[in-house]
């Protein structure tokens, strides 16, 4: 599965990297063959990596010949639920019965970033276009998907919104998936395409990264579901009446940390606690 994640970032760089050396360098989990016209064809490997649970559970993810999850996922127990199109669990678990009509677009993606501690200063605007170069260049996200980056030294916030994705763009949630096996030391680029950011000419040292999902439906939990699934997790909110309350379970399927965020929203105004 791993490398049909971020499949739409590969195809769409494949194309210029694959006339010189017949190499898909932003997708190492390729096999390339050139034919005598000089065509160059690149094909996944069908390695999967196991995707965690918020229960503690792992399951092989199913995907589309496309790259992306199937709507519905299923455990060798028969136990299905469906997913968004980061692979997160959006609905409570039901048997092989559950019908998932379509996969729900994750279009808000947060992702918090630490910085080694250093002797440089950065000002905030150099950081903020300092990483919008990175996303534009290394990842070709459209610089219009970076709603906001904050920094607050060691600390950077980015948040990426994509609310209609163009057929031809990079989706968000592919690039958040790069950049933390980026961060992480298991880049899905080629060993010769090293993750750098700088800023002013001085390296920035990420060493953390946390990657919050929002969909833009929101999940399909019963409580009875809820109190299960979060069963783990203590969580006592009271909310002021005539607020819609929609509880957003946010699981990065491939870290080991888990968060809960619980979204007021109104027709006029919206906020969101964090527990």
């Amino acid at each position: 599965m791993e490398p049909l994640l971020g499949v739409t970032l590969g195809l769409i760089l494949m194309v210029a990297s694959s006339a010189r050396s017949c190499t898909c360098v932003t997708n190492k989990w390729t096999v390339c063959d050139q034919d005598a016209s000089d065509n160059c064809t690149c094909r996944l490997l069908s390695y999967r990596p196991r995707v965690k649970l918020l229960d503690g559970g792992i399951y092989d993810p199913d995907c589309e010949d496309s790259g992306i999850f199937k709507a519905r996922q299923c455990d060798e127990a028969g136990t299905c639920w469906c997913v968004n199109t980061a692979g997160i669990r959006r609905t409570g678990k039901g048997d092989k019965n559950l019908i998932c009509n379509e996969v729900i677009r994750t279009n808000w993606v947060d992702i918090e970033l630490k910085h080694k501690e250093t002797s440089h200063y950065f000002e905030a605007l150099d950081v903020a276009e300092a990483l919008t170069r990175l996303f534009e260049n290394r990842y070709k996200l459209r610089p219009k998907y970076i709603a906001a980056v904050k920094y607050d030294s060691p600390f950077i916030q980015i948040h990426l919104k994509q609310n209609n994705l163009k057929q031809r763009d990079v989706d968000i949630v592919d690039v958040a998936y790069y950049l933390e096996k980026d961060i992480t030391g298991d880049s899905v680029f080629h060993s010769d395409s090293t993750f750098l950011v700088s800023v002013n000419g001085k390296d920035l040292a990420i060493e953390n990264i946390r990657i919050y999902y929002v969909d833009e439906k929101p999940p399909v939990f019963s409580m009875k579901q809820l109190l299960v699934d979060i069963s783990a997790v203590v969580a006592v909110a009271i909310l002021p009446a005539g607020f819609v309350t929609i509880l957003v379970i946010v699981l990065c399927q491939r870290r080991k940390y888990r968060k809960i965020k619980i979204e007021k929203m109104s027709e006029t105004e919206g906020q969101i606690l964090e527990l």
